[in-house]
């Protein structure tokens, strides 16, 4: 893996596709534990979870049936601290177990308010939250995220579904920011 530069940044290799992998079979088997009597719905939260949603299905060994929705709240390497809703639910969820499948978990922002969106207009049974990253460094709301992939320092990170300013998400692998060079233009 060699660094690689995508519009103004200049990104650093992380984690090769093959760890990625080992990262998301545990993160499955740790959902079929608790569902495996049951048929989740895996709620994939587009655009940056494409990648890890796929693979996630992939590993999964049990019954399941997926949809999606859109939200946003990043603008370039920076979240917004506002969360917008560009997509709405794909599949009726109520009364339903639901596992919330986020790339990433920063903030926590995008998380608080989709917590608020399925308890206030969905009304599942449940919902959990299985996110491929986490930065706790970050990370102060009160919302438990169930099933984590990897924490990781607070750098922006681009790859396996995640993007800089819309490119990037189709790399195999995960790169990080060069240190240095966040405010670089």
């Amino acid at each position: 893996m060699n660094s690689i530069k995508v519009h103004d940044k200049t990104f650093v290799p992380y984690l090769k596709d093959e760890e990625l992998q080992e990262v998301v079979k545990k993160v499955a088997l740790d959902i079929y534990e608790d569902y495996k009597d049951e048929v989740p719905v895996f709620v994939g939260v587009l655009n940056g979870v494409i990648m890890f949603f796929a693979d996630l299905l992939r590993h999964y060994p049990g019954e399941c049936e997926l949809a999606f929705l859109q939200v946003s709240s990043y603008s370039g390497t920076e979240s917004t601290g506002i969360v917008y809703k560009k997509m709405d639910l794909t599949k009726e969820v109520k009364d339903r177990h639901i596992i919330l499948v986020e790339d990433i978990v920063d903030t926590g922002n995008t998380i608080e308010s989709l917590f608020e969106y399925f308890k206030n207009t969905q009304r599942p049974k449940s919902v959990k939250v299985a996110s491929l990253l986490l930065k706790p460094e970050v990370y102060k709301k009160d919302f438990k995220i169930d099933y984590v992939g990897k924490e990781i320092p607070n750098k922006f990170v681009l790859g396996y579904g995640l993007d800089y300013d819309e490119l990037g998400r189709n790399l195999r692998d995960l790169y990080q920011l060069e240190e240095g060079k966040i405010n670089e233009k």
